[in-house]
Protein backbone atom coordinates (compact mmCIF):
# COMPACT_ATOMS: atom_id res chain seq x y z
CA UNK A 1 0.00 0.00 0.00
CA UNK A 2 1.36 3.62 -1.02
CA UNK A 3 -0.90 6.11 0.42
CA UNK A 4 0.24 9.28 0.21
CA UNK A 5 -2.46 11.85 0.63
CA UNK A 6 -5.04 11.65 2.93
CA UNK A 7 -8.77 13.78 1.82
CA UNK A 8 -11.00 14.06 4.51
CA UNK A 9 -14.98 14.87 5.03
CA UNK A 10 -15.68 18.20 7.44
CA UNK A 11 -18.36 17.69 8.97
CA UNK A 12 -18.82 15.27 11.76
CA UNK A 13 -14.96 13.65 10.89
CA UNK A 14 -13.00 16.79 12.06
CA UNK A 15 -15.90 19.01 12.93
CA UNK A 16 -18.23 18.37 15.73
CA UNK A 17 -21.36 19.14 13.56
CA UNK A 18 -24.25 17.57 15.26
CA UNK A 19 -23.23 18.75 18.64
CA UNK A 20 -22.78 22.15 17.51
CA UNK A 21 -25.84 21.75 15.51
CA UNK A 22 -27.91 20.89 18.38
CA UNK A 23 -26.69 23.29 20.97
CA UNK A 24 -26.88 26.42 18.18
CA UNK A 25 -30.40 25.24 17.33
CA UNK A 26 -31.61 25.34 20.28
CA UNK A 27 -30.49 28.60 21.67
CA UNK A 28 -31.81 30.16 18.46
CA UNK A 29 -35.28 28.33 19.23
CA UNK A 30 -35.35 29.60 22.39
CA UNK A 31 -34.25 33.04 21.41
CA UNK A 32 -36.69 32.98 18.49
CA UNK A 33 -39.59 32.12 20.83
CA UNK A 34 -39.89 28.51 18.61
CA UNK A 35 -39.98 25.98 21.00
CA UNK A 36 -43.71 26.24 22.58
CA UNK A 37 -45.04 24.43 19.43
CA UNK A 38 -42.50 21.23 20.32
CA UNK A 39 -43.36 18.85 23.49
CA UNK A 40 -39.49 18.77 23.37
CA UNK A 41 -36.48 20.56 22.25
CA UNK A 42 -35.08 17.01 20.90
CA UNK A 43 -38.79 16.82 19.22
CA UNK A 44 -37.69 20.49 17.01
CA UNK A 45 -34.01 19.85 16.30
CA UNK A 46 -35.47 16.30 14.73
CA UNK A 47 -37.67 17.97 12.98
CA UNK A 48 -34.64 20.39 12.04
CA UNK A 49 -32.59 17.48 10.98
CA UNK A 50 -35.63 15.85 8.55
CA UNK A 51 -36.38 18.92 6.39
CA UNK A 52 -32.47 20.07 6.39
CA UNK A 53 -31.32 15.75 5.12
CA UNK A 54 -34.71 16.85 2.62
CA UNK A 55 -33.67 19.90 1.38
CA UNK A 56 -29.79 18.96 1.04
CA UNK A 57 -31.29 15.52 -1.35
CA UNK A 58 -32.78 18.33 -3.70
CA UNK A 59 -29.21 20.52 -3.80
CA UNK A 60 -27.42 16.94 -4.16
CA UNK A 61 -29.91 16.26 -6.87
CA UNK A 62 -29.48 19.13 -8.93
CA UNK A 63 -32.87 20.57 -8.07
CA UNK A 64 -32.33 23.40 -6.00
CA UNK A 65 -28.62 25.86 -4.93
CA UNK A 66 -26.83 25.46 -1.92
CA UNK A 67 -28.27 29.16 -1.22
CA UNK A 68 -31.90 27.65 -2.38
CA UNK A 69 -31.74 24.91 0.32
CA UNK A 70 -30.73 26.75 3.16
CA UNK A 71 -33.53 29.15 2.12
CA UNK A 72 -36.42 26.25 1.79
CA UNK A 73 -34.85 24.51 5.02
CA UNK A 74 -36.53 28.13 6.66
CA UNK A 75 -39.43 28.02 4.85
CA UNK A 76 -40.37 24.68 5.60
CA UNK A 77 -39.65 24.98 9.77
CA UNK A 78 -41.59 28.06 10.21
CA UNK A 79 -44.29 27.09 8.52
CA UNK A 80 -44.28 29.97 6.34
CA UNK A 81 -43.64 29.24 2.58
CA UNK A 82 -43.99 33.33 1.60
CA UNK A 83 -40.81 34.15 3.65
CA UNK A 84 -38.75 36.60 1.32
CA UNK A 85 -35.08 35.30 0.10
CA UNK A 86 -34.03 38.04 2.57
CA UNK A 87 -36.34 37.06 5.73
CA UNK A 88 -35.20 33.36 5.02
CA UNK A 89 -31.38 34.57 4.89
CA UNK A 90 -31.96 36.53 8.39
CA UNK A 91 -33.89 34.11 9.98
CA UNK A 92 -30.48 31.66 8.72
CA UNK A 93 -27.62 34.05 10.20
CA UNK A 94 -29.04 34.73 13.33
CA UNK A 95 -29.07 30.65 13.66
CA UNK A 96 -25.75 30.36 12.52
CA UNK A 97 -24.69 33.51 15.62
CA UNK A 98 -25.88 30.49 17.58
CA UNK A 99 -24.37 27.82 15.63
CA UNK A 100 -20.99 29.40 15.46
CA UNK A 101 -20.75 29.60 19.56
CA UNK A 102 -20.49 26.12 19.61
CA UNK A 103 -17.73 24.82 16.70
CA UNK A 104 -15.50 22.83 18.08
CA UNK A 105 -13.05 20.02 16.40
CA UNK A 106 -13.15 16.79 17.66
CA UNK A 107 -10.84 15.74 20.44
CA UNK A 108 -8.67 12.98 18.20
CA UNK A 109 -8.90 15.47 15.63
CA UNK A 110 -5.46 17.71 16.16
CA UNK A 111 -3.14 14.72 17.06
CA UNK A 112 -3.88 12.84 14.08
CA UNK A 113 -3.04 15.43 12.03
CA UNK A 114 0.15 16.26 14.16
CA UNK A 115 0.97 12.49 13.97
CA UNK A 116 0.45 12.40 9.82
CA UNK A 117 2.07 15.98 8.87
CA UNK A 118 5.16 14.87 7.42
CA UNK A 119 3.88 10.90 6.05
CA UNK A 120 1.13 12.26 4.46
CA UNK A 121 -0.20 15.36 1.72
CA UNK A 122 -3.83 16.82 3.29
CA UNK A 123 -6.96 17.71 1.43
CA UNK A 124 -10.52 18.35 2.11
CA UNK A 125 -13.79 17.02 0.15
CA UNK A 126 -17.18 18.59 1.70
CA UNK A 127 -20.29 18.35 0.16
CA UNK A 128 -20.81 22.02 1.67
CA UNK A 129 -19.70 25.08 -0.23
CA UNK A 130 -16.42 26.58 0.02
CA UNK A 131 -17.74 29.56 1.61
CA UNK A 132 -18.61 27.58 4.15
CA UNK A 133 -16.29 25.67 4.87
CA UNK A 134 -13.09 27.72 4.35
CA UNK A 135 -14.38 30.04 6.94
CA UNK A 136 -15.05 26.95 9.51
CA UNK A 137 -11.22 25.23 8.82
CA UNK A 138 -10.04 29.06 9.71
CA UNK A 139 -11.89 29.61 12.96
CA UNK A 140 -10.97 26.30 14.44
CA UNK A 141 -7.14 26.94 13.17
CA UNK A 142 -6.81 23.73 10.59
CA UNK A 143 -7.25 25.23 7.40
CA UNK A 144 -3.09 25.69 6.64
CA UNK A 145 -3.18 21.94 7.37
CA UNK A 146 -4.88 21.37 4.06
CA UNK A 147 -3.15 22.07 0.73
CA UNK A 148 -6.69 21.89 -1.15
CA UNK A 149 -10.14 22.54 -0.40
CA UNK A 150 -12.68 21.05 -2.65
CA UNK A 151 -16.75 21.76 -2.35
CA UNK A 152 -19.67 20.04 -3.59
CA UNK A 153 -21.44 23.36 -4.42
CA UNK A 154 -18.40 25.24 -5.93
CA UNK A 155 -17.34 21.80 -7.85
CA UNK A 156 -21.01 21.36 -9.80
CA UNK A 157 -21.01 17.82 -7.87
CA UNK A 158 -21.21 16.47 -4.79
CA UNK A 159 -20.28 13.00 -3.17
CA UNK A 160 -20.78 9.99 -3.87
CA UNK A 161 -20.37 11.42 -7.53
CA UNK A 162 -16.77 9.45 -8.56
CA UNK A 163 -16.06 12.88 -9.85
CA UNK A 164 -16.01 14.30 -6.40
CA UNK A 165 -13.58 12.11 -5.09
CA UNK A 166 -11.33 12.03 -8.77
CA UNK A 167 -11.14 15.87 -8.10
CA UNK A 168 -9.77 16.09 -5.03
CA UNK A 169 -7.13 13.25 -6.43
CA UNK A 170 -6.64 15.37 -9.15
CA UNK A 171 -6.28 18.86 -7.08
CA UNK A 172 -3.35 16.63 -5.29
CA UNK A 173 -2.04 15.19 -8.74
CA UNK A 174 -2.55 11.52 -7.50
CA UNK A 175 -4.00 8.52 -8.52
CA UNK A 176 -6.84 7.25 -6.83
CA UNK A 177 -5.30 4.01 -5.15
CA UNK A 178 -2.56 6.54 -3.53
CA UNK A 179 -5.29 8.55 -1.68
CA UNK A 180 -7.43 7.87 1.29
CA UNK A 181 -10.46 9.63 2.12
CA UNK A 182 -11.88 10.05 5.52
CA UNK A 183 -15.64 10.39 5.85
CA UNK A 184 -18.45 9.52 8.87
CA UNK A 185 -21.33 8.74 6.45
CA UNK A 186 -21.22 4.88 5.61
CA UNK A 187 -22.58 4.97 1.94
CA UNK A 188 -21.78 8.72 0.99
CA UNK A 189 -17.84 8.78 2.13
CA UNK A 190 -16.86 4.96 2.82
CA UNK A 191 -19.14 3.46 -0.21
CA UNK A 192 -18.63 6.41 -2.80
CA UNK A 193 -14.96 6.44 -1.95
CA UNK A 194 -13.77 2.79 -2.54
CA UNK A 195 -16.39 3.05 -5.63
CA UNK A 196 -14.09 5.68 -6.65
CA UNK A 197 -11.14 3.64 -6.39
CA UNK A 198 -9.88 5.57 -3.02
CA UNK A 199 -8.50 3.78 -0.27
CA UNK A 200 -11.52 4.28 2.05
CA UNK A 201 -11.66 5.04 5.67
CA UNK A 202 -15.21 4.70 7.05
CA UNK A 203 -14.73 7.01 10.94
CA UNK A 204 -18.15 5.05 12.70
CA UNK A 205 -17.85 7.15 15.89
CA UNK A 206 -21.25 5.88 17.43
CA UNK A 207 -21.45 2.92 16.03
CA UNK A 208 -25.25 4.20 14.84
CA UNK A 209 -24.91 2.22 11.34
CA UNK A 210 -23.11 -1.05 12.12
CA UNK A 211 -26.24 -3.26 11.50
CA UNK A 212 -25.96 -2.09 7.82
CA UNK A 213 -22.08 -2.34 6.93
CA UNK A 214 -21.83 -1.16 3.31
CA UNK A 215 -20.51 -4.25 1.00
CA UNK A 216 -17.92 -2.03 -0.63
CA UNK A 217 -14.32 -1.58 1.02
CA UNK A 218 -14.32 1.01 3.34
CA UNK A 219 -12.29 0.18 6.75
CA UNK A 220 -14.03 0.87 9.65
CA UNK A 221 -12.54 2.71 12.65
CA UNK A 222 -14.31 3.90 15.92
CA UNK A 223 -11.39 7.06 16.34
CA UNK A 224 -9.43 8.67 14.20
CA UNK A 225 -6.44 7.41 16.55
CA UNK A 226 -6.55 4.26 14.71
CA UNK A 227 -6.17 6.12 11.01
CA UNK A 228 -2.20 6.01 11.60
CA UNK A 229 -2.15 2.30 11.97
CA UNK A 230 -4.17 1.63 9.10
CA UNK A 231 -1.99 3.68 6.80
CA UNK A 232 0.96 2.20 7.52
CA UNK A 233 2.32 5.39 9.34
CA UNK A 234 5.49 5.39 11.39
CA UNK A 235 4.04 6.62 14.54
CA UNK A 236 3.50 5.85 18.16
CA UNK A 237 -0.22 7.23 17.59
CA UNK A 238 -3.56 4.89 18.15
CA UNK A 239 -3.88 1.01 18.35
CA UNK A 240 -5.45 -1.64 15.56
CA UNK A 241 -8.80 -1.23 15.05
CA UNK A 242 -11.27 -2.94 17.43
CA UNK A 243 -13.55 -3.55 14.55
CA UNK A 244 -11.52 -5.51 12.97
Amino acid sequence: MDIRAVVWDVDDTLFDYTSADRAGMRGHLAAEGLLDGYDTVEQALARWRQITDEQWARFAAGEATFEEQRRDRVRAFVGEPALTDAEADAWFQRYLGHYESAWALFPDVLPVLEALATSHRHAVLSNSSLLVQDRKLRVLGVHDRFEAILCAADLGFSKPDPQAFHAACEALALPPHQVAYVGDHPDIDGRGAAEAGLFSVWIDRTGVYTPDVPPVGPHRIASLAELPTILGADTRFGAPSSFG
